[in-house]
């Protein structure tokens, strides 16, 4: 799935610095074809070729299973790691440009100031090093290689950024920024909502009858078995003859032997469920066998078991008010439905502009209360986004927020009290490294913008098409 390559993507390639990676694919275009049809390129970044054995090599480092990329081939995964390797080359460039160098003797003193290879003394341990290269299936000059690289990418953003100066009224407007006290005036939404003694009967049919396709409730019938040593060979103890029937279970299921055939063997009964329903309320060993459903017979742990299940039926049927259960649910649905209409159409009108000071007024009426919020890290009342939300908007705005127990409010933002900054403050260079880097940042984004421009890249769509086919 999508959610493996994105897990990915979150660790593999969070130690790079990958602001460059954001040059949007499209820029690049992706018709041209390289002169002379050369079938041994993938892309060119001006006058350097980028091989596809390269670029092989490049999928092969990424880690990511071969079944995750054929699975995302419709979700442009080999485009995007062709993105990826492209910028590396982009920034191999610019390293070269720069004649930005990092010495041998300088890797060797980050690799033994690595905590992860260091003793309770602080002393470097080579066989943490080592270990730590099998671990992750490379050899030494695969992992210096790699962190000379990074470093070399630090050393050009840092060349890049260098010299950023952040003037002290950007500091003093940082800290004011993220300090001032903020007032507001809010509004529990909590009263407006439809409330469950006002659902009746014909609320719950006319919502089954509009969602009819989207709310049907799964049936399953199963049949299971718990095995143990008491009920296979008469004993409390877990010994290997035990072990060696579990086997046994095992590969008859992978010969597609039937349940009963299986249990038979064993000699042992099986429970007969039908109709099950999933309910926090059903035992817990039934609701793994319904969680387990899209898998036809199968045996797993169970505490201190084994379970063997056979599924003998799935069944989508339309939710029945009779049962108490199930209308208790379906009620909840009502409410949730409620509440998010409301709360659309209450959004709609402040994005509108068609809610002012007097809707305000007339909707809480002796329901507002007054609020003081201390500075953009302060979540004791309400959620952080919400917060951050607040302090972006001007005064005599509205918006709605909500507190860490999903409670939804609206707000108005009253007023913002400013809080002086002075120079010996504890938290001076605290906001003066914040605003260096803010203003690093711009410069960087600003660089990526220029690379779009300095370097000409082309790909070999014919290319990538053949690459795709590999995986199909």
């Amino acid at each position: 799935m999508i959610g493996s390559f994105r897990n990915f993507a979150k660790t593999k390639f969070a130690g790079i610095l990958v602001f460059i990676i954001i040059i949007p694919f499209v820029f690049w275009g992706m018709g041209s074809m390289f002169s002379g049809g050369n079938t041994n390129s993938i892309a060119k970044v001006n006058n350097k070729n980028i091989s596809t054995q390269e670029f092989i090599d490049h999928i092969n480092d990424s880690g990511i299973p071969e079944k995750s990329i054929r699975e995302n081939l419709d979700n442009n995964i080999i485009e995007e790691l062709l993105t990826s390797l492209i910028s590396t080359a982009l920034l191999d460039l610019e390293i070269e440009n720069f004649n930005i160098i990092y010495s041998k003797n300088s890797l060797l003193k980050r690799i033994k100031k690595n905590k992860n290879f260091l003793d309770d003394n602080k002393s470097f341990q080579r066989i943490k090093y080592e270990k730590f290269l099998l671990e992750n299936n490379l050899s030494a000059p695969q992992f210096e290689l790699q962190l000379k690289g990074r470093e070399l990418q630090k050393k050009l953003f840092d060349y890049i950024g260098a010299g950023t100066v952040a003037p002290q009224f950007m500091i003093k407007r940082l800290f004011e920024e993220e300090n001032k006290k903020l007032e507001i005036e809010y509004i529990n939404l909590q009263n407006f909502y439809k409330k469950e003694e006002d659902i009746d009967e014909k609320d719950l049919k006319n919502f089954i009858k509009n969602n009819e396709d989207k709310i049907k409730i799964e049936y399953v019938d199963f049949k299971y078995a718990i095995l143990n040593p008491q009920n296979l060979l008469g004993i409390d103890d877990f010994n290997q003859a035990f072990f060696d029937k579990i086997d046994q279970v095992e590969i008859d299921i992978s010969n597609e032997i039937q349940f009963e055939n299986i249990i038979s063997k064993l000699n042992i009964n099986s429970v007969n469920v039908s109709n099950f329903k999933f309910s926090s309320e059903k035992k817990d060993i039934e609701k793994k066998i319904f969680q387990s459903r899209n898998t036809n017979i199968d045996i797993f742990e169970y505490e201190n078991d084994y379970v063997i299940y056979n599924i003998d039926k799935i069944e989508e049927k339309t939710p029945d008010l009779k049962d108490i259960q199930t209308k208790n649910e379906i009620i909840e649905l009502v409410k949730q439905k409620n509440k998010f209409e409301y709360n659309k159409k209450l959004l709609e009108k402040i994005r509108d502009k068609n809610f002012n000071e007097n809707d305000f007024l007339k909707l809480g009426m002796n329901q507002i209360k007054k609020g003081k919020i201390n500075s953009i890290r302060d979540n004791k009342k309400f959620e952080i986004d919400a917060v951050k939300l607040m302090y972006s908007l001007p005064i005599s705005s509205f918006t709605l927020i909500n507190d860490d127990k999903n409670n939804i409010y609206l707000a108005k933002i009253v007023n913002f009290k400013n809080e002086n900054l002075d120079n010996i403050d504890e938290n001076y260079n605290e906001y003066l490294n914040k605003e260096k880097s803010i203003n690093r940042n711009s410069i960087l984004v600003s660089y990526d913008m220029l690379l779009s421009d300095k370097y000409n890249i082309t790909i070999n769509q014919k290319t990538i098409e053949r690459v795709k086919n590999f995986f199909q």
